[in-house]
């Protein structure tokens, strides 16, 4: 009879860990939590579904040998997953104790469901935080763009991006005044380059450019960061400031997006320094 052997490595576990603890939460929140389907619930519960089919993928995957013969980058794939899913399991953890617990209700056994719930979600984010940071690339060491830091970057740059998208669509925020619709231009322009520049990593399509990938890199990193340190002028002006503004006080979801822009305006210039290096500095 053949004998089965796990991995040992310190990596795989941490992903069957991660894999546990977002399968409990979403099948304990889906299980008796009570909860009402659409707006945040939904929200959350696609954020544990999907890091858990990630994950689940990624360990067949590997356990298979199969890198091989998927379709993807498996030196980008992985750790890609990994901390989409970190940042999924993480605003999970922040929204779903604000919305269903916080200020709520409900007692007995669907609270006592939610707080599980929470509790195995926070649990997964510190299980994919783990997974990214033994996944990224060291000093020295050759590995896929997407484990490096502007390859990271570039996931949290998309990541906050769709925060954004959800917070001025509902209810839509972004149609008094031109200025503010220029400032939903910069969210979806850089937002579509940083979503092609992992798409075209994790398919190992970079070759495909008609100029090299280094020197796209730093040329829309400039340019993103130029469009979006006007978005981060602009948006608090004409939200905020009296002689703009029809409202008698601003909504916290319009100080949030203020602050998001203002992250994602760091996050693209931490972007750039690290492309410029990339391309002026001979290694």
């Amino acid at each position: 009879m053949p004998l089965v052997v796990l991995p040992t490595s310190q990596l795989f576990w941490v992903r069957v860990a991660a894999l546990l603890f977002s399968c409990v939460a979403f099948s304990v929140a889906a299980h008796g939590a009570e909860l009402t389907h659409g707006g945040m619930a939904d929200w959350c519960i696609f954020c544990w579904a999907f890091s858990f089919a990630g994950t689940l993928l990624v360990l067949l995957v590997e356990q298979f040998s199969l890198q091989a013969r998927a379709p993807l980058s498996w030196s980008n794939f992985p750790i890609t997953m990994a901390c989409y899913a970190a940042l999924l399991c993480l605003s999970a953890s922040v929204i779903f104790p604000l919305f269903f617990i916080k200020d709520q209700k409900s007692y007995g056994e669907a609270r006592d469901h939610r707080i599980a719930s929470t509790v195995f979600s926070c649990l997964a984010a510190v299980a994919y935080m783990g997974e990214v940071s033994l996944s990224k690339a060291r000093p020295g060491e050759v590995a896929g763009y997407m484990a490096t830091a502007p390859g990271l970057l570039k996931v949290c740059q998309t990541f906050v991006a769709c925060v954004i998208f959800i917070l001025v669509s509902d209810p839509v925020s972004y149609n008094e005044h031109p200025a503010l619709k220029w400032c939903m231009a910069v969210y979806c322009i850089c937002f579509i380059l940083s979503m092609a520049v992992v798409v075209l990593c994790v398919t190992e399509c970079t070759g495909c450019l008609p100029i090299p990938f280094s020197k796209f890199l730093s040329a829309y990193g400039l340019l993103a960061v130029i469009m979006y340190l006007t978005a981060t002028i602009i948006w608090p002006v004409f939200q905020f400031d009296k002689r703009y503004q029809r409202r008698s006080q601003a909504p916290p979801k319009l100080i949030a997006v203020a602050v998001l822009t203002a992250l994602n305006f760091l996050l693209y210039l931490a972007d750039l320094i690290y492309s410029a290096r990339l391309v002026f500095v001979s290694v």
